[in-house]
C-alpha cells in the first residue's frame, strides 16, 4: 500500500531580484524520511526549506501538506522578540504540562532556558530554537545547520535524538560525520534544479561528480557536433546554389541549447602563501595555568608547536579553547608557566565570531580599509600577497559578483560572511595560522578547497572546530580539554584521538580476581621504562608522518623542477620550487635527526 507523503512540492517557481532560484521544481518528503539538503552557499538551499515550511510564498505551483501534519522549522536567525528568556521562546507551542521537555532538550544541548533573551548570544539564540523544534517533536522536521555553535558532545547528543526519533527529517549542514551518520537520501540543489538520490550523504560525492562528468561529456560532444556542423556551414554551403536550410536551421537549434547550458559555479580561488619561515620551533609553552573567576581553563600544561605542525584544540564549548589559543599566541598572560614564541613569526587569525568585520561596511571597504591590504594612492585596489589587484577582481575569486562589492556585510550568510574573512586572511603572507572554528557555514566544496590549502600551506595552524571530519583531515595532533584544567595531547585528528582515549581508558584485568592469588615467577623482569618525557613521546610517535609529509612534498617540487624549461619560461617559479625544495630538505634531515635521538632515547 502506497504511503501518503508528509509534504509535496508540485511545479515550483521562484525568482528573487530577476534570477529564477527554482524553475518546475518537484518534490516529495515522505514518513520518517531522513534527507540530507546539500549545495553551494546560494544556491538556495535554506530559502527552499522556508517553502517547505510555508514561509516563502512561491510564484508558481503547489505546495501540498498531508491532512493533520505538524511541521517545524529550526531558523537560523530566530526572531525572540515579545519573550524574557531563551526557554519561554522554547516553550511557547507546548502546553505548560509539557514545558519540562524543553529542559530535557536544554541539557543535551546545553544552554541555560533562563537566561535572558536580551543577553543571549546567538548561539545560544541557535540552541533555543533547535530546543524548541526538538520538544514539539512534530512529523517533519525541517533543520537549518541545526550543528552550528554545538559542540561536539552536543552534536553527538543530536545525533542520538535524531537518529531515534520516529518523524521525518530534512536537514542542511556542512558537518560531513553528522550528515553521513543519520541521513538516508540526499537532496541535492545545483543551478535551480534539485535532483534526489536514495542514498545518504556518504554516497552524494561519488553521484555529483558522476554527474559532472555526464554533463562535461556531453558538453564536449555537443561543442565537436557544432563545430563539425559549423564548418559544413561554411564549406558545404558556399559549394551549392541550393542550401539546406534543415540543417542550418539544426545547427542554430545546437548553438541555442548550448547557450542554455547552465555552467556549473567554479571553486573559490582561495589561495595561502607562506612569508618568510619561521624558526624550528613557533611556541615553547612550559607548565602554564590559567584561571577566570575560579574556573580553571588550564594546569600545568606544557607544548611544544614546531613549524610545520597542524594543532587542534577540541573540547565542550565554556571550556576555554579559544582562551588557550590566545595564551599560546601571546595574546593573553598565563597566570603561571611561560609561553615563548618563536623567531619571524608572520601570524594571521581567523575569528569565530568575525568581529574584524564590520557588520556596516560595504564588502569593497572591509578589503580596502585593511592596513595590511591597502595599495597607496589606489582606491578600488587592494595588495594580495605582493601584487596589486582590483578590489572586485579578488572578491570574485572568493566567490563574490560584482553587485555585492558594495553591499553591506550585514546582508551577507553565514558562509559568504567566512569567505570574506578567508579573503582578507589570504591577501597576506603568514607562516602562522591560527583558525577559530572556520568551518562553521561553509559549502562541502569550499571545506574540501580549505582542506586542500592547509595540506599544502608551508607554515603552522593552530585550529579550534567541531568538525570531526575536517579534524581527522588536517590535524596532525589534536588537543583535548576536558575541564578543570585538564589538557590532554594526542596524536592525529579526531579518530585518532577518540581510539587512543578509549584505549588508555580501558581497564587492564577484566572480570572478578580469583579466590587466590596466582604464584610469582621465580625470575620476575622489570619492564623496561622509557626515558621519554610525555611530549618526547608523543613527537616520537608523530615525527613518521611529518617525514613521510615532507617526502611526498620533495618528490612533487623534484618533479616540477625536472623541467628544464622552467627557469627561462617562470624563472620566478623556478627559484620559489628551489628554495622550497631546500627547505622542504632540510627540514626533513632534521626531522630525521631528532627522530633517531629519541628511539635512542626510549631504547635506553
Amino acid at each position: 500500500m502506497a504511503r501518503t507523503p508528509l509534504l509535496q512540492l508540485n511545479d515550483i517557481s521562484l525568482t528573487f531580484g530577476g534570477d529564477p532560484v527554482f524553475s518546475d521544481l518537484s518534490l516529495i518528503v515522505q514518513p520518517g524520511d531522513r534527507v540530507a539538503l546539500v549545495g553551494r552557499n546560494g544556491s538556495g538551499k535554506s530559502t527552499l526549506l522556508k517553502v517547505m515550511a510555508g514561509l516563502v510564498q512561491a510564484d508558481k505551483g503547489d505546495r501540498v501538506l498531508a491532512p493533520a501534519t505538524t511541521v517545524g522549522y529550526m531558523q537560523q536567525d530566530p526572531d525572540l522578540s515579545g519573550f524574557t528568556t531563551l526557554g519561554d521562546f522554547a516553550a511557547s507551542e507546548l502546553e505548560p504540562s509539557e514545558s519540562y521537555r524543553v529542559d530535557m532538550v536544554a541539557e543535551g544541548l546545553k544552554f541555560d532556558p533562563a537566561t535572558p533573551v536580551e543577553t543571549a548570544s546567538g548561539g545560544e539564540r541557535r540552541r533555543a530554537a533547535l530546543a524548541k523544534l526538538l520538544a514539539e517533536d512534530p512529523e517533519l522536521m525541517l533543520l537549518d545547520e541545526p550543528t552550528n555553535h554545538l559542540d561536539i558532545e552536543a552534536i553527538r547528543w543530536l545525533e542520538d535524538q535524531l537518529a531515534g526519533t520516529r518523524s521525518g527529517f530534512v536537514v542542511i549542514s556542512h558537518d560531513r560525520a553528522f550528515l553521513a551518520a543519520l541521513t538516508r537520501a540526499t537532496l541535492w540543489i545545483d543551478r535551480g534544479q534539485v535532483r534526489r538520490q536514495e542514498q545518504g550523504f556518504a554516497g552524494f560525492e561519488e553521484w555529483r561528480d558522476k554527474i559532472w562528468a555526464e554533463e562535461d561529456d556531453a558538453r564536449h560532444k555537443m561543442d565537436r557536433k557544432i563545430k563539425a556542423e559549423a564548418r559544413w556551414a561554411v564549406e558545404g554551403i558556399s559549394a551549392r546554389r541550393k542550401r539546406n536550410m534543415g540543417r542550418v536551421r539544426a545547427l542554430q537549434d545546437l548553438r541555442s541549447e548550448r547557450a542554455s547550458m547552465i555552467r556549473r559555479q567554479g571553486a573559490a580561488e582561495m589561495a595561502l602563501t607562506s612569508g618568510p619561515k619561521s624558526g624550528k620551533r613557533v611556541i615553547e609553552a612550559v607548565n602554564i595555568s590559567k584561571s577566570f573567576e575560579g574556573k580553571e581553563i588550564v594546569r600545568d600544561f606544557t607544548l611544544r608547536v614546531m613549524r610545520g605542525d597542524r594543532v587542534a584544540f577540541v573540547g565542550p564549548n565554556g571550556v576555554g579553547k579559544s582562551t588557550l589559543l590566545k595564551i599560546l599566541t601571546g595574546e593573553v598572560e598565563p597566570d603561571a608557566g611561560d609561553v615563548t614564541l618563536g623567531t619571524n613569526l608572520e601570524m594571521a587569525v581567523f575569528d569565530q565570531n568575525r568581529t574584524q568585520l564590520d557588520p556596516n561596511a560595504t564588502l569593497w571597504d572591509s578589503l580596502t580599509s585593511d592596513p595590511s591590504m591597502r595599495v597607496s594612492g589606489q582606491s578600488d585596489q587592494v595588495m594580495v600577497r605582493g601584487t596589486p589587484k582590483h578590489v572586485v577582481g579578488y572578491l570574485k575569486e572568493f566567490l563574490f559578483d560584482e553587485a555585492q562589492a558594495r553591499a553591506p556585510v550585514r546582508s551577507l550568510s553565514g558562509g559568504e560572511k567566512a569567505r570574506l574573512l578567508l579573503a582578507r586572511i589570504m591577501a597576506r603572507e603568514s607562516n602562522l595560522l591560527v583558525l577559530d572554528e572556520p568551518t562553521n557555514d561553509l559549502d562541502v566544496e569550499t571545506l574540501d578547497l580549505l582542506q586542500d590549502i592547509l595540506g599544502e600551506y608551508d607554515g603552522t595552524v593552530l585550529l579550534v572546530s567541531h568538525d570531526r571530519d575536517f579534524l581527522d583531515r588536517v590535524a596532525t595532533t589534536t588537543i583535548a580539554m576536558e575541564g578543570d584544567g585538564r589538557a590532554t595531547i594526542y596524536a592525529g585528528g579526531w579518530s585518532d584521538y577518540q581510539s587512543q582515549r578509549k584505549e588508555s581508558a580501558e581497564p587492564e584485568v577484566k572480570g572478578k580476581p580469583s579466590a587466590k592469588p596466582a604464584p610469582e615467577p621465580k625470575e620476575k623482569t622489570k619492564p623496561k621504562k622509557s626515558g621519554l618525557s610525555f611530549t618526547e613521546a608523543h613527537r616520537l610517535k608523530e615525527l613518521p608522518s611529518v617525514m613521510e609529509r615532507l617526502e611526498a612534498e620533495i618528490g612533487k617540487l623534484e618533479e616540477l623542477l625536472a623541467d628544464p624549461e622552467l627557469f627561462t619560461r617562470e624563472p620566478v617559479k623556478f627559484q620559489k620550487a628551489t628554495d622550497a625544495l631546500v627547505a622542504r630538505q632540510t627540514a626533513l634531515s632534521d626531522a630525521e635527526e631528532e627522530w633517531l635521538v629519541l628511539e635512542d632515547k626510549a631504547a635506553g
